[in-house]
């Protein structure tokens, strides 16, 4: 699979098979990963890796708590603008429309937001976390890190879901996987797995905004 394959099949997959990833797959990604942009290179990121019987014990956990107040870091800002607003809220349709669950549904709702706890069936939970004296500049060096292995998993014939949904139980998971509250931010999380390809929140289409409403071009003739 090229890059641009890559890029074009990747997205958020909230249906996982049943099927176990090997380490040794894992470690290869990870380790191409560090080669991602980072900004003086600090390479700022950090991540803890679970499956199996640890990560069992953490979906437990957090399936017996409530997220926690005050919350690790606020990512909902832009639900302020009407334009990005109106993005969500046409996802979230399409999204919900695929699973059949109607918007005074508030049960369903609940139900499949939950779903996030557990990775969407995801076999392997990267959890990211980096020191909490980290600026913007290095969120962004986490990002484009994240962006390549969820690019170098594709290449493996893998998925992924990015999942900041876990930093609503971050410091439920920092103790679990041995981090230091004070210390580091728990950014998010990425489950990792292989799609299952009949289910119908795998297959929504995405809508995305045209390039020209994004960018402008200067210089050409």
């Amino acid at each position: 699979m090229d890059v641009a394959e890559a890029v074009a099949s990747r997205r958020s997959i909230r249906a996982f098979r049943d099927k176990p990833v090997d380490l040794e797959t894992i470690r290869r990604v990870l380790d191409q990963a560090r080669m991602a942009p980072s900004g003086c290179n600090f390479q700022p990121w950090r991540a803890t890796v679970l499956t199996g019987a640890p990560l069992k014990a953490l979906q437990g956990k957090m399936l017996a708590a409530q997220p926690q107040d005050p919350i690790e870091y606020s990512f909902s800002e832009p639900n302020a603008s009407p334009l990005h607003l109106a993005r969500l809220q046409d996802v979230g349709a399409r999204m919900y429309g695929a699973l059949d669950v109607k918007r005074d549904d508030k049960q369903g709702r609940h139900d499949f937001a939950r779903d996030n706890i557990v990775s969407f069936g995801a076999p392997v939970l990267l959890l990211c976390h980096f020191e909490r004296f980290m600026g913007p500049p290095q969120w962004s060096d986490v990002g484009m890190w994240l962006q390549t292995i969820m690019l170098l998993l594709r290449g493996e014939g893998l998925d992924s879901c990015p999942q900041e949904w876990m930093s609503l139980y971050a410091r439920l998971i920092k103790a679990e996987i041995g981090v230091p509250d004070d210390e580091q931010i728990l950014f998010c999380g990425i489950a990792i797995g292989y799609r299952d390809p009949a289910a119908p929140v795998n297959n929504f289409e995405r809508p995305r905004v045209p390039l020209d409403e994004h960018v402008r071009f200067d210089g050409w003739e």
